[in-house]
């Protein structure tokens, strides 16, 4: 059953999904804006897949044994999503009685993005990127390698998402889609304008320049850190035009409390 929804707004759009009898959709604790009586809402720990009971099942088939696989699946799960700093809890949404509407937001100025998974091709996401999603949709957690994530900031924790149906992602700013292969099969972007990519797109992480003048230079002025995020293969990348870190810095400079000056980069002070 296909999601129908409509995404709004401008400057911060909205998500505004119209659920058949019986469908259900899922968001991150925070995302949810409303909905008509006729939705339930019901907040459970893990998501899809997590072994929790649904509709007060689970308590037959495999006994006492498949409740304590589902407690721990459930369990994995949350402490999971505690570790890469996501919520603990999903909200439900499942019409009754006709058809119901409910609507999500992100937490950001930007745009929203529904992406439609066949069950082939997963899709990978930023830490927070996720709103909301069918039920038929699986969310986990994927972690970077160890090299990766230390050096990428953003890029150790993704969000993963697969299975069949419609999620829903925001990110801050404007959204520009890209291919790598249509760019010689390689880009290299800012690491916190990273949305979302395809399964089969490499993600890694490169040094600016070495530890020399250039090097030196582009770390302390050119406000990119010392890396960058590389995306390779054949497949769809979505990108945003704001960083979170950028937007944050922006308003600590209209609040007075970041005196970056000209320099910014490492000579920037924050006033107590």
């Amino acid at each position: 059953m296909t999601l129908q929804q409509q995404i709004v707004g401008n400057a911060m759009q909205m998500a505004v999904c119209t659920l058949q009898p019986g469908q259900t959709v899922y968001c991150e604790a925070g995302k949810f804006l409303f909905k008509t009586t006729n939705v339930t809402m019901d907040t459970r720990l893990g998501g899809p897949g997590g072994g929790q009971p649904q509709n007060g099942q689970g308590g037959g088939a495999g006994g006492m044994g498949g409740m304590l696989r589902q407690a721990m699946g459930t369990a994995m799960q949350v402490g999971q999503r505690a570790l890469a700093g996501e919520s603990l809890a999903f909200q439900y949404f499942t019409s009754t009685g006709g058809e119901g509407t409910v609507g999500f937001a992100g937490v950001l100025p930007g745009e929203m993005r529904a992406l439609e998974l066949e069950g082939t091709r997963a899709w990978f996401a930023e830490k927070d990127a996720f709103v909301a999603a069918e039920s038929t949709v699986e969310f986990g957690i994927a972690f970077q390698g160890g090299r990766t994530g230390r050096s990428g900031g953003e890029g150790f924790i993704l969000e993963k998402f697969t299975g069949r149906g419609t999620v829903i992602i925001a990110g801050a700013g404007n959204f520009i889609d890209l291919n790598p292969a249509d760019f010689g099969g390689r880009i290299e972007v800012d690491t916190g304008c990273i949305v979302a990519f395809e399964e089969g797109i490499q993600y890694g992480v490169q040094r600016i320049g070495g530890l020399n003048r250039q090097g030196i230079m582009n770390a302390v002025f050119g406000g990119e850190g010392l890396s960058l995020a590389t995306l390779e293969g054949n497949g769809r990348v979505i990108l945003q035009s704001m960083t979170i870190e950028g937007l944050a810095n922006a308003l600590k400079k209209a609040q007075g409390g970041d005196k970056q000056g000209p320099t910014g980069g490492l000579f920037s002070t924050n006033a107590g």
